[in-house]
């Protein structure tokens, strides 16, 4: 028997959207491409490059990244180009929003 979880009522969407947490300082929006496995993955992220992100520790049992998720990276200080962190992942509602609202324009253009 698979769960089956009850839609969200208009309040609890207003509250999850007013939780919405935007880029702050070097972070990016990016989009999960591809699941590398050891806690790492692929991204394409809202400045054009494509990184290997990785799950820190505090993240990594207490949220579920999959493939197509929203997520925010914070690119590491050295391999800026190649490598980073993820800092945030945003649920369906929040992606839904951020998209309708224009933000992270470069990884939505195509559809």
């Amino acid at each position: 028997m698979a769960f089956e979880r009850k839609p969200l009522t208009e309040e609890q969407i207003q509250q999850e959207i007013a939780r919405t947490k935007m880029p702050s300082g070097r972070e990016i929006f990016a989009v999960v491409t591809e699941m590398l496995g050891a806690g790492k993955m692929r991204v394409k992220c809202d400045d054009g490059n494509d990184r290997i992100a990785r799950i820190p520790g505090k993240m990594r049992k207490r949220v579920w990244v999959r493939v197509n998720d929203l997520v925010l990276i914070e690119p590491w200080t050295v391999q800026s180009n190649e490598r980073c962190d993820i800092a945030w992942r945003y649920t369906g509602t929040q992606a839904n929003w951020l998209k309708r609202k224009g933000y992270a324009k470069n990884l939505f253009a195509e559809g």
